[in-house]
Parts: C-alpha cells; structure tokens; sequence
C-alpha cells in the first residue's frame, strides 16, 4: 500500500517546522520543502539553467577552482526578485514543479512508511494540494506570527510583515485545511499532534481502498 501523503501548512512563525519534527520523533517522514528548495537550486542542472536564464549567470557565484558546482548566490536572488511580482512569479514557475516532482519521487521511495509529510508554507499556493490526501494547518495569531519570525530572524517589524502580506492568509486557509493545529503560546502541540497522529490510520486505509 502506498503511504498517507501529508501536508503540513502555516504561515511564518507559525510553529510548523515543530509539528513536522514531533511527526518526525513519532516516526513519520517529512519533507521540508524550503530546504530541498534550496537544495535542488543548487543540484538540478534544469534548474540553475533556468534560473541563469531567467536572472543572469550572477545568480550563481563564481565556480569553486576544484570545479564544484557553484552555489546558489541567494543574496543576488533576493534582489532580483525584490519589488518585481512578475519576477518572483517566474521564479516560483521554475522552483514550485521542480520541488513538487522531488516529494513526489522521494514519497515513492518511503517503502515502509505508513504515512509521509510534506512540510511547505506555500503548499497551496504552490499547487501542492492535489500532491497530498490531507492537510494540517498550524494556525497561530497573527500578532504572535509576527513576534516570533521578528525575534527568530533577527527581522525588523516592516520586513516581517512585508513577507507574512506576500502568503496567503492563514485564515483564507481555515476552510480549506482537514485538520487544525492550534499553536498560540497557552495551547500544548504535543496531544494535538499524537491526536491527528491516532486519526490518520482510518484515514490511510479508506484512502488505499478508494485507489
């Protein structure tokens, strides 16, 4: 049978990066779609083709002298994309599928795992949706959002803001979740997570029957 794919969802500071490592802890596989992102802009020869053409040969620094790949220069990314929508549109165009294809081809090979996570802030605007059988948002309120992505990162207030105004609305999000996880700074994750945990095994099996 194949494993339950699913998606854990939440906007910055939401506390879903600590949903996806208790998941982990309690046996499940996730994959973090930000690092394999970056990752695979270091990796894919698709990939760095097409961001060279789309950015420039500058978007990646100069070559190691042992003939290493050269990296990703993420600061002249950022700037590219910085204040042009249609830019990070054409970026994301590149990155979303290349990312999608790799979860795909790395839940394939989980061979014994019951149920696999995909960890992605994004998840539905990357068109991820359709990639998982059921998803958990990690909703925290806005104003504590803010605080902890201001104090992880070592961010200014308007630069955390600017990021948290450019993902889809967490509430917007609610009515298209099958599992919430409440991680204000009073509500305990541990029983939630062992709770969704407890009602994800009916699910596999309905979802398997249905194949």
């Amino acid at each position: 049978m194949k494993p339950l794919k699913l998606g854990i969802t939440g906007g910055i500071g939401s506390g879903k990066s600590g949903v996806s490592e208790l998941l982990r802890i309690a046996g499940i596989p996730v994959y973090d779609c930000d690092s394999e992102a970056r990752r695979l802009m270091n990796t894919s020869p698709a990939l760095r083709e097409g961001l060279m053409a789309l950015a420039g040969t500058e978007v990646y620094a100069s070559p190691a002298s042992d003939g290493t790949p050269s990296p990703l220069n993420r600061r002249y990314l950022a700037d590219f994309m910085f204040g042009h929508p249609e830019r990070v549109k054409a970026v994301n165009a590149l990155v979303h599928p290349a990312v999608r294809e790799d979860f795909q081809a790395w839940a394939e090979c989980q061979k014994d795992a019951e149920v696999v996570g995909v960890e992605s802030a994004i998840l539905f605007e990357a068109g991820m949706r359709e990639d998982v059988d059921v998803v958990v948002l990690v909703f925290t309120p806005f104003n504590e959002r803010l605080q902890r992505a201001m104090a992880r990162d070592g961010a200014t207030e308007a630069s955390v803001r600017a990021r948290l105004a450019s993902q889809m609305s967490d509430i917007d999000k609610i009515p298209l979740a099958d599992y919430i996880i409440h991680n204000a700074e009073a509500d305990a994750i541990t029983p939630q997570v062992m709770e969704l945990i407890d009602e994800l095994a009916p699910i596999r099996k309905e979802v398997n029957n249905n194949e």
